[in-house]
């Protein structure tokens, strides 16, 4: 079973990048403030220089009165279908700045595939089901990734180098578009080089109290 989100790209050429011409990777750890590990944490990095635009399409689907995946990272530029693998209907819809959409989704039918041409976070919710909540981040670079269980991701980029890291996750703060930003010193090499974020998040609701009558 594979452990790590992994993207795997080689360019011979990227524009603006300095270092040595052979692909390296960064293996990030994500955890929260207490140095819990954090699944579902979204990374990426960007290189200074031209991005080359690498679309590749993902999917969320409705099954079991939830979306899945919860958390999805994309390119901009980049397609999500949202198939409906549920009995019952959806109606799904975004009020985020990133991307606003208001779509009917059928039992059995999939619906047209959204473009998301604008970076940031987008949240998707459900009209006829309350607890339905999904997130999608989209990011200018193609080099990115997911944590696992673990809270760790491994990126892979074409070349060594300086690359500006960013990491986020859905219960970051008050507002789901921060994210945390180093500059990292990616190093040539089959052995990743090491990067960690503490993320902040936003406490978590107060549990609802229960009543015997």
């Amino acid at each position: 079973m594979q452990v790590h989100a992994r993207f795997l790209l080689a360019f011979p050429i990227l524009g603006g990048l300095s270092g040595a011409a052979a692909a390296a990777s960064l293996a990030v750890t994500v955890t929260d403030a207490a140095g819990k590990p954090l699944a579902d944490a979204v990374v990426w990095a960007e290189p200074n220089g031209t991005l080359p635009k690498v679309l590749k399409p993902a999917e969320i689907e409705q099954k079991g009165l939830k979306f899945l995946p919860m958390v999805t990272v994309i390119q901009t530029g980049s397609r999500i279908t949202f198939p409906n693998n549920d009995k019952v209907r959806h109606h799904i819809y975004s009020f985020s700045p990133a991307h606003k959409f208001d779509q009917k989704l059928y039992s059995g039918t999939a619906a047209a595939p959204q473009v998301f041409e604008k970076a940031g976070t987008v949240v998707l919710g459900c009209n006829i089901h309350d607890t339905m909540l999904a997130y999608v981040k989209v990011v200018d670079t193609p080099f990115f990734a997911k944590t696992d269980a673990r809270g760790v991701a491994q990126i892979d980029v074409p070349v060594a180098g300086q690359y500006a890291l960013h990491a986020w996750h859905y219960q970051m703060g008050a507002s789901t578009s921060a994210d945390q930003l180093q500059q990292v010193q990616v190093k040539p090499g089959d052995a990743p080089t090491a990067a960690a974020f503490a993320l902040t998040l936003k406490p978590a609701a107060p549990a609802a109290e229960s009543s015997d009558f």
